[in-house]
Formats: structure tokens, sequence, C-alpha cells
């Protein structure tokens, strides 16, 4: 059995302004981040992969300080194209922003990444860390990854289903995942077992 403690990194300043913070956007944690990092409890890893984002790289060091952080570009946040590092007040009056919502968040990012594309390559990126972690057999790992990122494995591949916004977790929180090997390799699939 396999444990994965899924990560959501820490606050950054454009997560305190409400800002679109994608791949584009390179953020540092920002002190408010940092603090609340610090005063968490996270389980234990034996390594940990990570975005290749600072905010992400930032957080995996000041929770597994000791540990070596493998990094998996797939797992970075999606490409908000023209709505990157804007908040919904400065976006109210953009046409297309309106239209976005009117989709439900369906229709890709001006001049970004598609909804689906997004996943697919997170799930692809979440598939990769865990193949390495069974062939080096680990028992227990630790992604720290994006919001979106975490949205998109788990709407995907937790039982029970849920659809992609139920996964949303602040800056900071982490599920505990157990996979099965067996389950895995027959299904893809994986159990939840507790959010934190």
């Amino acid at each position: 059995m396999l444990k994965v403690v899924l990560i959501r990194h820490g606050k950054t300043l454009g997560n305190l302004k409400g800002r679109y913070i994608g791949c584009k956007t390179d953020e540092n944690l920002c002190s408010l981040g940092i603090e609340e990092i610090r005063k968490k409890q996270y389980p234990k890893a034996e390594l940990v992969y990570a975005s290749p984002m600072k905010r992400c790289l930032e957080t995996a060091a000041l929770i597994y300080p000791k540990l070596s952080v493998e990094t998996n570009i797939q797992l970075k946040e999606c490409d908000f194209g023209k709505f990157e590092n804007k908040n919904y007040q400065e976006l109210s009056s953009v046409k297309e922003y309106q239209e976005w919502i009117d989709s439900n968040g369906t229709l890709p990012f001006p001049n970004g990444e598609g909804v689906e594309e997004f996943r697919e390559r997170c799930i692809k990126g979440f598939e990769e860390c865990i193949l390495k972690a069974f062939s080096k057999e680990h028992m227990q790992i630790a992604m720290v990854v994006h919001g979106g990122t975490i949205m998109s494995i788990l709407s995907h591949f937790a039982e029970p289903k849920g659809e992609y916004f139920k996964w949303q977790i602040g800056n900071g929180e982490f599920y505990l995942l157990h996979i099965d090997r067996e389950a895995w390799e027959q299904k893809k699939e994986i159990s939840l077992v507790q959010k934190g």
C-alpha cells in the first residue's frame, strides 16, 4: 500500500489578492504563507514530488527539509492566459471573462490552456509519479502541487467519485491517499483517506 500526501502549496501574495496565479506567474510564498506552513503538522514521507514552481518548491522545503524533491513539469498549475495574475474585480468588465464564467469554466482560457488539456496533463504527471514510487518501493510519498492540479487528479481517480470543484482545498492543506498497487494496476483507482 502506497500512502500519498497530496499538498497544496502555501499562500502567495497573489493568493491573498484573489488573483488567477497559474504557470506563468512564478511567485514565492508570502510571509503569512510561510508562517502557516510552519505551524501545521504534515504526515511523514520518504520522497517528495513537486511542481517546479517556486511556491511548491518552497513549501516542500519547509515541510520536508531533509528530503530530496523531484520535480514534474506536468504538475504545474493551469495556464490562465489573459486572466493570469488578475482578480475578479480587474476582469469584471472583460467580455471574455464573463463568457468563461457563463460557461461554468468549461471554455478554454483565452490565450491559455483548455480545461481538458490541463486536466489530462495533471493526470499524466500524477501517474508518472505513482509509477516511479511503486518502482522504488516507497511506502509513503508527498506531492506538493497546486489547487487546480489536486482537483484534476482527484476528480479523475478518487473513490467515491466527485466533481472537480468538490476537491477544492485551501493553501497548505492536504489530502492523504491510499493506493493499493493491485487496484492501481487494474483500475487506476485511489482511496481517499482524510483531509488535513
